[in-house]
């Protein structure tokens, strides 16, 4: 039997299909605080609670096209640079069907989402807390200042531990945390989205030096403006430079 006879005698009702769907964790830095992009189910399952920007994809579509599908119409950003995070599937995760959710994560500077929610009552930039140190992982909470914990739909508090483990993970040695910075930035800013990530402090002497030292950054000669005292210089992302061929 040739292939081209195979596929065509084919049943493909002979393997139950669960359905696949893309969730993005789109995480920024908002008044000291690590923060991620909610939205809040119209409609059940989880009626009321809060939930990732997400959608099923479609038959016809790949999972990087549902991803910005989902970036545009659900958060309202025309494009971001979207990294696939982690595959979750457990079995009784959405109480509708098995489903399997792709979840992709991104940092966005806090304007960028603030603009996104500004006309959304749906949409809601909440800080996370996160109860474990470092990358030892687990479920997190998402909490207004001075609220309960909103409460999260399917696995998304696990899904959000996850990213965070992962951004926490590439945080020194990858270049990552410049996504939340403008172009450019003081390093006491710097130092401000290190310790909100992280959920720690540094020494400011320790931790300028450290980031000096990985030449990654340099100085422009410029200094910031509306400084109550000293203005602090600006630096910037020093540019990759890709190796010769």
């Amino acid at each position: 039997m040739s292939e081209t006879e195979f596929l065509a005698g084919y049943d493909p009702a002979a393997f139950a299909r669960p359905s696949v769907a893309v969730d993005l964790v789109l995480l920024t830095v908002a008044d000291g605080r690590l923060a991620a992009l909610l939205q809040q189910r119209q409609d059940h399952p989880h009626k009321g609670e809060w939930a990732l920007p997400g959608s099923f994809v479609g038959i016809e579509e790949g999972l990087d096209d549902a991803a910005r599908r989902v970036l545009a119409t659900k958060a309202g950003i025309g494009t971001a640079y979207l990294e696939q995070l982690y595959t979750f599937g457990a079995p009784t995760r959405d109480p509708r069907m098995r489903i399997i959710t792709i979840a992709y994560f991104a940092l966005l500077p806090a304007d960028l989402l603030a603009a996104a929610v500004q006309d959304r009552s749906d949409l809601a930039i909440v800080p996370l807390d996160v109860p474990w140190p470092g990358e030892q992982g687990g479920p997190v909470t998402a909490r207004q200042a001075g609220q309960e914990p909103l409460p999260l739909a399917f696995d998304h508090a696990e899904i959000l531990g996850h990213a965070v483990k992962r951004l926490r993970g590439k945080l020194d040695y990858s270049r990552i945390a410049f996504a939340l910075l403008p172009e450019m930035f003081t390093l006491r800013a710097l130092q401000d989205v290190h310790e909100a990530i992280l959920g720690t402090t540094f020494g400011k002497p320790a931790f300028r030096r450290r980031m000096i030292d990985k030449g990654w950054i340099e100085g422009t000669g410029m200094r910031e403006s509306g400084a109550s005292f000293r203005p602090a210089e600006l630096y910037r992302l020093v540019p990759v430079v890709a190796p010769a061929t």
